[in-house]
């Protein structure tokens, strides 16, 4: 299942995440596993300190790398033209290849904004990524970005799940055109006892996991959950041949209730700032 950003690019809505994947053995048999079983959108950063290991997993695999869409992530102490530009370079190092598909910055920095865009623009116009887009923006962050930039964000990723549904980022985001990706969408494993959730599963033969992954896929919502252990990496995929009712989406919206498990956007990349 793909979708077509603004810019014309094409993307899988649904990848492997790597947050908090080891370097090593652990992040390249995390990749390998999600080839093997389909997927096609890898998702990185460079402060997650597996970019290499991602790089060797993907060239090591029979995919050819135009075949794989991987995105990386502009961490907050390289905001500033100069630093994202040599920041894009250490990471395209690092992952071995000389693209890559889609580059976020991670966080919000209003001040250094309109700077760290500048070097987004400029990365794309050169090559060095095929898209660009935003992590962790709200709405005003975004507002922002765009009462200035040039070229606008594709996409933006940030914290959603069916504890913390983020309707007014995905309603900004419709409006401007961008897609929302969401991060740590099983939260951390702790909506998957959800009655709700378990009750839907067990309708449809299905796991947890699969229910909220397909819920989010059928909201328009691109997706990558985590996991570094093969049997979940391939259930994960396991969600294209199945659909959830009209009544079991309204079930699931339900759950909402604003409970976030990552740090607010507003203030959070202040304390990595570049000058701190």
């Amino acid at each position: 299942m793909t979708t077509t950003l603004n810019d014309g690019t094409t993307m899988p809505m649904h990848g492997l995440g790597v947050f908090q994947t080891e370097a090593g053995d652990e992040v390249r048999n995390a990749v390998t596993w999600a080839l093997d079983a389909g997927y096609r959108l890898i998702d990185t950063a460079s402060i997650y300190r597996n970019e290499e290991g991602v790089g060797e997993a993907i060239a090591a695999h029979d995919l050819d790398r135009e075949d794989v869409f991987v995105t990386t992530k502009l961490w907050n102490r390289d905001q500033g033209y100069d630093r994202a530009r040599k920041a894009m370079d250490a990471s395209l190092e690092r992952l071995g290849m000389d693209y890559v598909d889609l580059y976020l910055i991670h966080w919000p920095i209003p001040d250094l904004t309109a700077e760290s865009w500048r070097a987004m623009e400029d990365i794309k116009a050169d090559g060095q990524a095929r898209s660009i887009g935003v992590s962790n923006f709200e709405p005003h962050h975004l507002e922002q970005l765009l009462s200035g930039a040039s070229v606008p964000p594709t996409v933006n990723q940030v914290e959603l799940h069916p504890h913390l549904q983020q309707h007014a980022i995905r309603d900004g985001c419709a409006a401007a055109d961008v897609r929302v990706q969401a991060w740590s969408p099983l939260k951390q494993a702790r909506v998957l006892d959800e009655p709700t959730i378990v009750e839907i599963a067990a309708a449809h033969d299905r796991t947890p996991a699969q229910v909220v992954i397909r819920w989010q896929l059928q909201s328009g919502i691109l997706t990558i959950p985590k996991s570094v252990h093969q049997h979940r990496i391939v259930e994960n995929a396991d969600v294209f041949d199945f659909e959830l009712t009209s009544d079991e989406m309204a079930a699931m919206d339900a759950l909402d209730r604003g409970d976030r498990i990552g740090p607010h956007p507003d203030g959070f990349a202040e304390q990595h700032r570049p000058d701190a």
